[in-house]
């Protein structure tokens, strides 16, 4: 697997669901840590002139005080509902960037699949989602390589491999792919994750590796955390999310380190050049004063961080 596979594949993205969010589909929602709402809001109404970069912004955006935003809220803790409220790693770091820029940025729950066709309509302005920035999605092809849209650019703002979910205290001592030849794994069926299993099932040969597939990724962990697996596989920020919460962070641990690391970017139009480059800005200034960090720190993904933000620096 490479760092230009998608990640978020629609098999992988379900075993996640936060409970509620099918309730919530195509409601808007805003931003916010912890006084997010239930109430409506048009969204409608300049935004702060006062904000360090809202000059930055498209008049547009100016005068309207939003960025909207379309995200796939069913990938915890990047990004879920919680209560009705859409919470997360995302949702945090976007009302961060809406301090910078002086506008709200006013989250919209779609499909996944259909965030980026969402900009080239222009029924969003960005797309946030745990996306992860591949040239690929800069150009518009899909798997084969067939042009089948005008492509997006990508505000590089985090970075995110996939990680090993392993008993608490890891008996076996799994740090590496390489460790799981002659054990068994348990993995969801028909995701990347089962794929990267049967690579290194490939790699193991004779030391036979095992791989027990399920329907949901929930009855992996529990294959895991019963014993009959020494371990599951999911991407980082999702891996040690459930180390931390699962049984008050007494199940699992994360085995080793993140591999196949890619970068998650915010997907902007490429027409939209001029809100690009201010939210590069805005992710260039709050990881310079310290909200960056505090919000990774917060969701325990703090491994994810960058040190500035990029465009189109995906594989």
């Amino acid at each position: 697997m490479t760092a230009s596979t998608t990640r978020r594949t629609t098999a992988a993205r379900s075993r996640i669901a936060a409970v509620g969010a099918i309730a919530v589909a195509g409601a808007l929602i805003l931003t916010g840590c912890g006084d997010q709402t239930n109430k409506s809001s048009s969204g409608t109404g300049a935004g702060d002139s006062s904000a360090p970069l809202f000059s930055k912004l498209p008049k547009k955006i100016q005068d309207a005080g939003v960025i909207k935003v379309g995200s796939d809220t069913a990938y915890a803790p990047m990004e879920y509902v919680d209560n009705g409220k859409i919470v997360g790693v995302d949702p945090d770091i976007a009302e961060a960037l809406g301090k910078q820029l002086g506008v709200k940025l006013q989250f919209t729950s779609g499909t996944f699949d259909g965030l980026i066709t969402s900009l080239e309509t222009g029924r969003q302005d960005v797309a946030i989602s745990s996306i992860t920035d591949n040239k690929k999605r800069q150009e518009g092809l899909d798997d084969k390589g067939q042009k089948i849209g005008k492509g997006v650019d990508f505000v590089d703002y985090m970075s995110s491999g996939v990680s090993l979910l392993v008993k608490k205290g890891n008996p076996d001592n799994i740090k590496s792919l390489d460790d799981l030849c002659g054990k068994t794994v348990a993995v969801q069926r028909g995701t990347i994750y089962e794929d990267t299993f049967k690579a290194q099932a490939e790699k193991c040969g004779d030391k036979k590796l095992t791989i027990e597939a399920f329907d949901t990724d929930a009855e992996a962990q529990t294959r895991v955390k019963a014993g009959g697996a020494v371990a599951d596989l999911n991407d980082f920020p999702v891996t040690s999310y459930i180390a931390k919460t699962s049984g008050g962070g007494n199940d699992f641990e994360v085995g080793g380190q993140q591999s196949d690391v890619g970068l998650f970017g915010i997907a902007v139009s490429k027409d939209n050049t001029q809100l690009r480059d201010a939210l590069k800005e805005a992710v260039d200034a709050i990881i310079k004063d310290g909200s960056y960090a505090k919000v990774l720190e917060k969701w325990n993904v703090k491994d994810g961080a960058v040190q500035s933000a990029t465009i189109n620096a995906g594989k």
